[in-house]
């Protein structure tokens, strides 16, 4: 690079002025230099080595070396003097473009120590390139119509450079039709155009040739140009025009094809070949238009080809050319707007949401069920919707919005009743004809478990027969819920209580899903007649619900105990008994009786006694009761008759199979003065034994009397308050109560009378008395099942005759310690009724206030059977079967 001595001077002051920002650039290892581009080979561009504060003698060791990216080649560094230089051609318009800024960064490496510097070389630009056009020549093409002052863009040159060297200045050779338009940009560019100045006339000057000049702003100025060739036409002076630019028509919707629209007409002034008109549809209409509508192009008329849809397109707009058949053509311009008028020709449209379903059926009202929207794509009266529901039923349509309604619950639901509603919606317009449409909606309700068990009836009777095999099904229970799935099954459970020591379920067990009840041991009679218990019958619902009902068992008595007999053969079937009678006592005398007792009820421990008779023995002299077991004599006894009779007795009773026992009675036969003293000695003992037991006896009837009458208070008192006591839920309820019967036993029916079995003290003696009540079924309700009874008056009743059996106990015991006649045994039975009964006719009052049905009496004789084929007693006479009749 070649210094002047100006420019030697000026990069002194250059370098005196930036000293202090080489230094700091120095210091923090960043080094700034310039040099104009197409420098020669060798151009100095700085002291590195001293910039960078580095002796010379240190950048061979340290490894002093230059790198760059992309143009390695382009600067070089002598190690002799460190001096940065150029070692090859730089280009700017190559290196940088059109770049306002166009540098090349360096980075200095030197070893021991490692350090770094950054040195950035700023190329500056110089004039070096001339403006050059895009092409050599440039074409005009003006018609000779065009007013003056009209301009035409023509284009401009570039210039490689940058700065002011870039700036371009354009210049145009002499014309008196044409001059230069320059308009600067924003951009600092300039745009370059062609005015006409004065109208042009195609057959004076049908070309013109123009020379358009650019110069840079460099020094020294460089320069470009290029050949402006105007070619001027012949134009067609006279567009087509319309009566209007703007045409409306209305029509209805579905109108028929080829219906004429509306007939174009447009004119020319010119004339010939330029004044002939064709119409046509303007390029910007859209193919929807001109699929609906059709134009002829030599009368202009427009006919609908298609089908008009007011709720598609309710409004056309058609751009209509008119082109005539000039050189060049020109064309004239209208808009058709083609208005489709609305028809009712859609019917509503409904939209249903389900919300909530299903619906609980304890759900509240006011419920929203479901959403339901209505539309009409009609408009007017034609799309205004109204919206019904049908039939009527536990819901209603409330309007939300326009064309919303709410389905909402309007009354109580019961699944049980209805378990689903088929719902119509029904939404009409308003056009006429009217058009409308529907929508089903099915609600189904869902169950709740709002209904608990239920049995058939609250209370079962059942009889079942005792000494049943365990596990055996007596009965099956069974409850209906109303509700659905879970809420609806049913487990049946026992209502745990005690049985008198045990407990109920080791007695009975039931099975939860099929409600059949089993006896788990056989059932005794004896110890137990009836066996009252619940059955809960409970759902799964949540939470679930129960209903109890009551099982009445009766446990019917088979004929399982043979008689027993008392006093004496107490200890033993084998033993005999020894009687001293004297020969002289006369017919009819009771030498003797035999008592028996049988454990079963009923027919089962109804006893009779026979006397059997030995095959070698014609006649026998005594007989024996066939209902009371009194031996007595048949006829005087005579010499004749043996002094010693052995007399075997047989007592039965009447079950099937009957069942017997035998007592052995030995007779002794003696003179009546043997007797007398045998019965002085005999009554001397007995007569001062009876007196202490009698008196010993009279004390213990007082205080078992004193004690029991406090008990039988107490129940009375108990039984009142129970009755007075209003009706609860499962207790005391009038019912009619079913009797069910586990096995046949007959046509006979059973008596509410609960038997009692009463007899008298071992001392032998002729007022023994052995008292028999009809062995039945404790049932306190009748057989006949058209009948109800309150079970409270079922409890007094069983009370008052527990209480009556009661007395006939204490009278059976009195008599048995007192050898008192008969007659005061009837007036201690009649004392101790008075307590209970009332005469015929009278209503007897418990301390409650209820009323008891009178109850039959029962005489201390001997207990009459029912009615059975008359047993043949000894010698084949026929005991007379006195008959009971009520008071």
């Amino acid at each position: 690079m070649d210094f002047t001595t100006e420019g030697r001077l000026g990069m002194r002051c250059l370098l005196l002025s930036f000293i202090l920002l080489i230094a700091w650039e120095a210091g923090s290892g960043h080094l700034h230099y310039s040099v104009p581009e197409e420098a020669k080979h060798g151009t100095f561009v700085g002291r590195i080595a001293q910039d960078l504060g580095l002796e010379l003698e240190e950048l061979v060791p340290r490894l002093f070396r230059v790198a760059s990216k992309d143009h390695e080649d382009l600067l070089e560094v002598n190690l002799q003097n460190g001096i940065l230089f150029v070692n090859s051609r730089i280009d700017r318009e190559e290196l940088c473009g059109r770049s306002a800024e166009c540098s090349i960064h360096l980075e200095v490496i030197v070893d021991r120590p490692l350090q770094v510097f950054h040195v950035e070389v700023e190329v500056r630009d110089i004039n070096d390139n001339p403006p050059v056009f895009p092409v050599k020549e440039q074409r005009v093409l003006i018609y000779e119509s065009r007013l003056p002052d009209s301009l035409f863009p023509l284009e401009g040159a570039s210039d490689a450079d940058v700065g002011s060297n870039s700036i371009l200045n354009y210049k145009l050779s002499s014309s008196e039709y044409f001059a230069l338009n320059t308009k600067t940009n924003s951009d600092e560019n300039k745009q370059i155009g062609l005015v006409i100045r004065k109208s042009l006339d195609r057959e004076d000057a049908p070309e013109h040739n123009l020379l358009l000049i650019a110069t840079d702003g460099g020094k020294p100025e460089l320069t470009g140009s290029v050949q402006l060739l105007v070619t001027v036409l012949d134009v067609n002076d006279n567009a087509p025009s319309f009566e209007r630019s703007e045409y409306e028509v209305r029509l209805f919707e579905n109108s028929g094809k080829g219906t004429t629209v509306v007939r174009l007409n447009a004119s020319d002034r010119d004339e010939g070949t330029n004044g002939a008109i064709s119409y046509s549809f303007n390029s910007l209409v859209p193919p929807m238009v001109t699929d609906q509508f059709s134009l002829d192009a030599n009368t202009g008329e427009i006919t609908i080809q298609g089908n008009l849809d007011f709720e598609q397109v309710s409004l056309y707009k058609l751009r209509i050319d008119a082109m005539d058949k000039g050189h060049p053509p020109m064309a004239g311009h209208c808009t058709v707007l083609v208005k489709v008028l609305d028809e009712n020709d859609n019917v509503p449209q409904i939209a249903v949401t389900s919300l909530s379903l299903p619906v609980r059926e304890d759900a509240q009202f006011g419920t929203v069920i479901a959403l339901i929207s209505v539309s009409d794509r009609d408009s007017g009266a034609n799309g205004q919707v109204t919206c019904s529901l049908t039939p009527q039923v536990p819901f209603k349509l409330m309007s939300t919005f326009k064309n919303y309604y709410s389905l909402v619950l309007d009354s109580a639901l019961d699944r049980e009743s209805i378990s689903e509603y088929d719902l119509v919606v029904t939404a009409r317009d308003g056009g006429s004809p009217s058009l409308w449409a529907t929508a089903s909606l099915l609600v189904e309700v869902a169950d709740v478990n709002d209904n608990a068990p239920l049995f058939a009836q609250p209370e079962y009777t059942v009889f079942v027969k005792e000494n049943n095999p365990p596990g055996c099904h007596i009965f099956t229970v069974s409850a209906h819920d109303a509700d659905a799935q879970e809420n609806a099954r049913v487990l049946y459970s026992l209502v745990e209580r005690r049985v008198g020591e045990r407990a109920l379920s080791s007695y009975v067990s039931v099975q939860a899903e099929s409600g059949k009840v089993y006896a788990l041991q056989p059932l005794d009679h004896e110890e137990l007649e009836l066996l009252q218990f619940q059955v809960r019958a409970r759902d799964a619902g949540v939470p679930p619900l129960d209903s109890n009902v009551t099982l009445q068992v009766f446990v019917l008595d088979e004929n399982d105990n043979a008689p027993a007999l008392l006093g004496p053969w107490q200890q033993g079937a084998s033993t005999a008994v020894s009687e001293l009678v004297s020969r002289s006592i006369g017919v009819g005398h009771v030498v003797a009786k035999v008592r028996a007792v049988d454990a079963d009820s009923g027919y089962n421990a109804w006893l009779s006694y026979e006397l059997l008779m030995a095959a070698d023995v014609a006649r026998s002299p005594f007989r024996v009761g066939l209902y009371t077991g009194e031996i007595s004599t048949t006829r005087a006894l005579d010499e004749s008759d043996a002094p010693g009779q052995g007399l075997l007795v047989l007592v039965k009773d009447h079950g099937e199979p009957a069942l017997t026992a035998t007592a052995t009675i030995l007779v002794s036969l003696v003179e009546s003065s043997q007797a007398s003293k045998v019965s002085s000695l005999a009554s001397v003992g007995v007569a001062g034994q009876e007196v202490v037991l009698m008196d010993v006896n009279v004390y213990l009837i007082i205080a078992i009397c004193a004690v029991s009458s406090l008990l039988v208070l107490t129940l009375l008192l108990y039984t009142a308050l129970r009755c007075a006591a209003p009706p609860t839920k499962g207790v005391c309820v009038s019912v009619k109560p079913t009797l069910v019967s586990s096995n046949a036993v007959g046509s006979w029916s059973y008596s509410q009378q609960r038997r009692q079995r009463v007899c008298s003290g071992e001392v032998a003696s002729k007022t023994d008395l052995i008292a028999f009540s009809p062995s039945l079924p404790p049932c306190p309700v009748g057989v006949d099942i058209g009948d109800s009874h309150d079970l409270n008056e079922d409890h007094c009743a069983r009370v008052s005759l527990n209480f009556h059996n009661y007395c006939l106990i204490c009278a059976a015991v009195w008599l048995g310690t007192n050898h008192e006649p008969l007659k005061q045994e009837q007036t201690l039975f009649l004392n101790c009724r008075k307590t209970l009964h009332t005469a015929p006719g009278e209503s007897s009052q418990t301390p409650g206030g209820f009323s008891r049905n009178p109850q039959p009496e029962i005489s201390l004789s001997e207990i009459p059977p029912p009615a059975l084929p008359q047993p043949m007693g000894t010698l084949g006479e026929s005991p007379e079967i006195p008959t009971r009749t009520p008071k």
